[in-house]
This record gives structure tokens, C-alpha cells and sequence, in this order.
């Protein structure tokens, strides 16, 4: 039989086997776990540099789009300027005599709805002229 001394012995050595044994599978764990992660960032690397060059690729393209947008932008700005001019011309050319022209057909109506059925205007319709009060008029 074991002594007091040699159980004690063997308990210390029993449990220090276990604890040895624990860490041993702890470490396998985490070496396995290592590994994996090692791989997941190396796929992660062979896979970030196509899309990388993909995106810049794409940004690339963005800008150019850009630039054209940014031609044409202008482009359409110069248009409108020119629309614009256009449309001042023709008000001031085809506009005032428009206007006149309105205004002498609008003047012929009144003077021949003013007229009487036996062709003479009626006298109170007419607008009547002021006499001057500076008397510089005709001597």
C-alpha cells in the first residue's frame, strides 16, 4: 500500500498530467484555429487584389463620365445663352412692330365700331385732344 506521502504524490502527479493534457489539446485548438484564420486571410489577399483593380477600373470610368458630363454641361450652358439672344432679338424686332401693328388694328376697330349705320362717327366716342396751356403751339 501507498504511504500518506506517495498518495499524495501520485494526486500532484495525476492532476498535473490532466493539466498538461488539457493544455496540450488547448494549444492544438488554437494552432488549428490559427491555421484557419491564416488561410481565410490569405484568400481574403488573393481575392482583394482583382477587386481592387476592378474598382479602380470602375472609378476611372466614373470620371471620365464625368468630365463628359461636365463638357456637356457647358455645352447646353452656351445654348441657353444663345436661345436667349435669339429670343431678345426677335422680341425687339419682331415685337415692336407686332405691338404697333396691334395697336393700329386696335385703334381702326374703334374707330369704325364708333361709326353710326348712315357713315357718320359718333362725335362723343372720338377721344378729344387738349388744347396746349404753354401756348407754344402754331401762330
Amino acid at each position: 500500500m501507498l504511504t500518506g506521502g506517495q498518495l499524495a504524490g501520485l494526486i500532484v502527479a495525476v492532476f498535473w498530467a490532466v493539466l498538461v493534457a488539457f493544455v496540450a489539446l488547448t494549444l492544438l485548438r488554437l494552432a488549428r484555429l490559427l491555421g484557419e484564420a491564416s488561410k481565410l486571410v490569405r484568400d481574403l489577399g488573393d481575392q482583394a487584389a482583382p477587386l481592387l483593380d476592378d474598382m479602380t477600373t470602375t472609378v476611372k470610368r466614373a470620371n471620365e463620365q464625368l468630365g463628359r458630363t461636365d463638357v456637356i454641361t457647358k455645352q447646353v450652358a452656351g445654348v441657353t445663352q444663345n436661345v436667349s439672344a435669339v429670343t431678345t432679338v426677335m422680341t425687339s424686332v419682331v415685337g415692336g412692330p407686332l405691338v404697333k401693328a396691334a395697336a393700329f388694328s386696335y385703334g381702326v376697330r374703334k374707330a369704325l365700331s364708333g361709326r353710326d349705320g348712315d357713315g357718320r362717327s359718333d362725335a362723343s366716342a372720338r377721344p378729344q385732344l387738349q388744347a396746349r396751356s404753354s401756348g407754344k403751339g402754331r401762330k
